[in-house]
């Protein structure tokens, strides 16, 4: 059976969704990452109070529940998490193309180096490394990534001008 996917513009009643997306995405799928300490509430409120009023995000919804969401901050991907179970079945690629719609010149992304699933995901999708680094709360390794429509070098030579 067809699941019904429907893929629109987040609200505010969203908040507690996507932190629940975020926090099972991350607890799940990331096993390197140290454990949380921020609670359901308090992830909530952040995605309420930081996340939402401050980029363009999407939510991905499965037969009536949220089960994925990306966010966008001009031509930064700033986040893109499905819930585990619904990997793996065209969810995150139908994200991706919907964000592509507000950024279809060029997107960039940083992922965790350790996070090999996520970065062929990107690369499938035509994302190039372009930097390296550790600017994050974690202080974990990680790639930039970058996305401009044909591929190719030109993606290299672009992000670093």
């Amino acid at each position: 059976m067809q699941n019904a996917i429907l893929i629109r513009p987040a609200v505010v009643d969203d908040a507690a969704g996507i932190a629940r997306v975020h926090r099972r995405s991350r607890a799940e799928t990331m096993p390197y990452l140290p454990p949380q300490r921020r609670s359901q509430e308090q992830v909530t409120a952040w995605v309420r109070d930081a996340v939402l009023p401050s980029r363009r995000v999407l939510v991905a919804e499965v037969d009536g529940t949220l089960a994925g969401y990306a966010a966008l901050a001009g031509t930064l991907l700033d986040a893109l998490y499905l819930l585990p179970e619904r990997r793996r079945r065209g969810l995150g690629s139908r994200l991706l193309a919907a964000v592509r719609e507000y950024s279809p010149e060029c997107l960039t992304l940083h992922v965790f180096e350790a996070n090999v699933e996520a970065r062929a995901f990107y690369a499938r999708h035509g994302f190039v490394e372009v930097g390296r680094g550790d600017d994050n709360m974690e202080r974990l390794p990680e790639l930039t990534l970058c996305w401009r429509p044909g591929g190719g070098d030109r993606h290299v030579a672009a992000a670093s001008q």
